[in-house]
């Protein structure tokens, strides 16, 4: 009796390892793609037999429990979709399993994806060819708006009238302005409405992700591209205050009541409750935006205009294995799956944003949704914040100086663009880069 008990307790315990071993947990942000990504996976479970827990964390929260659970080394991750500035410190601190040898062995080709996304998302040092995710999830940010309203005979007679050219999607960040303050303020089927929902958060990464868009189109660059980390007149240079007195222009004379500490969340609700014709987000968004649209709402979608150059802030991710994973090998056997073309089609199709050139370049693709173009636009045009290994201590600064100056209105662009060098110089040499 004892040595079957011995051997049953042996069977239990095996089960229970090989079980245990047979699964892995992913963790990203809670919205929309990710509830695709977890209908999509349910293939992959289909196909290999390995089951996928997922921990999808508020955006709010998102980077404080994800960073500190790969500052902690923790376990509870085998697979993170982490931000495009993240790459940095998982490459230098050693969080993320760098994928060379794997893509060589599986014959993955970076060249299979779109450019920038490589290069934002997987790169460290920025464009070399040391990879530490794979692209997963594309996104810029862009623009929505209210199409059934700009289509209203009496509306569009009257913006030709004031401005002499015809209401539609603007051409730069000057007819945005003109359009958004053409609404601000008027009734519509009697209700008051207003111009733009824009990015205002202060917290996190808000107001910095919303301002530029504005700074990126005006031309601005963080350093001088012959020397590194050398950003007097270029992250202040004139194109770049000009750009931020804009976006505090926008703010005060377009944005609905209220409107002062904004991100996602706060601008989806702005749009979908009629108050504003335009709303600034991510086409992440976009597909839940555009199969809500009802009782008569039409929605339009379009790249972030041009002004002195086309540009686009970045947004998205790519899936990385974290190092302190016990299961890597099946981490990187999702990595593999989800490379496939055939995968990154299906997640295209449920919502997600592929970065696969093959999904990219077929010729249907520019009008499988009404957001589609946009997207191929934006992914073309893409600039990204510091991707440095101390993101966050950059990020703080700029937040809180620009949030001062746009919404509370506290001194000039150009004394907050000064304010936020000095606070990045410290940084920089203390982490020895200058």
């Amino acid at each position: 009796m004892k040595k079957i008990m011995i051997l049953l307790f042996v069977s239990l315990f095996s089960f229970s390892v090989n079980s245990n071993a047979k699964s892995i947990t992913l963790g990203w942000a809670a919205w929309d793609p990710a509830n695709a990504l977890q209908e999509l996976t349910k293939e992959f479970t289909a196909e290999t037999g390995i089951e996928v827990n997922f921990e999808f964390v508020p955006w709010p929260n998102f980077a404080d429990r994800m960073l500190n659970e790969l500052n902690n080394k923790g376990k509870t991750f085998d697979l993170l979709i982490g931000d495009s500035q993240w790459i940095g410190a998982g490459a230098v601190y050693g969080h993320y399993v760098k994928l060379n040898d794997f893509f060589d062995k599986e014959g993955i080709s970076m060249s299979d994806f779109s450019p920038a996304t490589v290069y934002a998302y997987s790169t460290w040092p920025k464009g070399s060819k040391n990879y530490y995710a794979l692209p997963a999830m594309g996104d810029a940010l862009a623009w929505a708006y209210r199409k059934d309203w700009f289509e209203r005979p009496e509306l569009k007679s009257e913006f030709k009238k004031k401005h002499g050219y015809d209401l539609g999607v603007p051409a730069n960040w000057n007819q945005l302005y003109d359009m958004c303050t053409f609404f601000q303020g008027r009734e519509i089927d009697g209700q008051k409405r207003y111009g733009a929902a824009i990015n205002t958060e202060r917290g996190s990464e808000g107001i910095t992700m919303g301002v530029t868009a504005a700074m990126y189109a005006w031309g601005m660059e963080y350093e001088n591209p012959n020397k590194p980390y050398d950003m007097e007149g270029y992250f202040n240079s004139p194109q770049a205050v000009e750009a931020v007195e804009f976006y505090r222009k926008l703010y005060e004379d377009c944005a609905p009541p209220g409107h002062s500490d904004a991100y996602m969340v706060a601008n989806l609700d702005a749009y979908k409750s009629g108050q504003v014709a335009f709303q600034m987000n991510w086409y992440a968004f976009w597909p839940g935006v555009s199969k809500e649209d009802s009782g008569g709402r039409v929605s339009g979608f379009f790249a972030n205009p041009k002004q002195n150059v086309a540009a686009a802030t970045l947004g998205g991710q790519g899936i990385s294995v974290v190092k302190y994973s016990d299961k890597q090998d099946l981490a990187l056997e999702y990595i593999k799956w989800f490379a496939r073309p055939d995968v990154q089609q299906k997640w295209w199709d449920l919502g997600g944003y592929s970065c696969h050139n093959d999904v990219l370049n077929s010729p249907s693709f520019p009008t499988s949704t009404v957001y589609a173009q946009g997207f191929l636009d934006s992914m073309g045009i893409v600039k990204d914040f510091w991707q440095e290994p101390t993101f966050v201590e950059l990020m703080l600064p700029m937040q809180e100086a620009i949030h001062d100056y746009v919404v509370n209105g506290k001194g000039t662009a150009k004394e907050a663009l000064d304010k936020i060098i000095e606070e990045w110089v410290e940084v920089f040499e203390a982490d020895g880069k200058l």
